[in-house]
């Protein structure tokens, strides 16, 4: 299935953590979405309740879904490779999935990229992190996979600004900038920053939403509290309007942590996901 513009995604931090892979087919599903995200646990709870491979790839198809991308990729900038999380203290189990098993876990399910994030920052330059988003790049590259670059507020790759520079100076055709709405506003990033980006290096689009005044706790905030499409105060609509403007190819996604929805039964999730999108996306302007 080829994933552009006009196709939405169900990212895996919508549902709460433990989900089967089975309910997140179904709900999105229900929600009328084209693809999901995964995370490697999701993928590793998967084979543990048994099924295999082909037998993911089945179901994919049988509810008409593709894997966008897989999240996140920790372990490409100089020196993250080398930090070691005790398993405890590995509450969401992300780092157990080093890039080379998510590139894994790419190919099994037939994904379309991977999502890479800065988590520990370091003595690295922004030159240092665009020579190894370029190496990222190569190694995706040999599965035919895209690579989206996401910025975080907290981190050293804070803004647009700065992963569009890292992206842009990679140089690497199949990389690109992953535009989170919550990290795009919070980090205040911008319309005119965004327009002066060339569409096809937007890989990946994330919405969610949330008050226009920042909360005093943005990590928390973000795992926690994020709202559906529509229920907050962000800009949303003008910013799927700028990305039409400068011809994003990229699928639609909604991700929305919250411990509010985490209460709530997977398919009606979904459902609501989808709706708030679609209004959204019909809203813009």
């Amino acid at each position: 299935m080829t994933l552009g513009p006009d196709q939405t995604v169900l990212c895996s931090g919508t549902l709460r953590a433990g989900t089967t892979i089975t309910e997140r087919m179904a709900a999105a599903r229900a929600g009328g979405f084209d693809a999901i995200s995964l995370w490697g646990r999701d993928y590793e709870d998967a084979r543990a309740e048994g099924w295999s491979d082909a037998d993911i790839v089945a179901m994919l198809g049988d509810h008409g879904l593709a894997v966008a991308e897989i999240d996140p990729v920790w372990d490409w900038l100089p020196g993250a490779a080398d930090v070691r999380i005790p398993a405890e203290l590995d509450t969401q189990r992300i780092f157990s999935f080093g890039n080379e098993r998510l590139l894994a876990v790419a190919d099994a399910v037939g994904a379309r990229s991977l999502n890479a994030v800065d988590v520990f920052g370091g003595a690295w330059s922004l030159d240092d992190a665009a020579e190894a988003f370029a190496q990222l790049c190569d190694r995706a590259a040999e599965h035919g996979l895209l690579v989206q670059l996401e910025f975080l507020p907290w981190s050293k790759l804070p803004d647009l600004k700065a992963a569009w520079r890292v992206v842009r100076d990679a140089g690497r055709a199949n990389g690109g900038i992953a535009i989170d709405a919550w990290h795009y506003f919070r980090s205040g990033s911008d319309g005119p920053l965004l327009r002066s980006v060339p569409g096809d290096r937007v890989v990946g689009v994330q919405l969610c939403d949330a008050p226009a005044t920042p909360e005093p706790d943005p990590m928390r905030a973000t795992l926690e509290s994020r709202l559906l499409p529509g229920e907050g105060e962000l800009g949303l609509r003008t910013l799927v309007a700028d990305l039409r403007a400068i011809g994003s190819s990229a699928p639609i996604g909604v991700e929305v942590f919250s411990t509010v929805l985490d209460d709530c039964d997977p398919q009606d999730v979904g459902r609501r996901a989808g709706a708030a999108l679609r209004r959204i996306c019909q809203q813009a302007t």
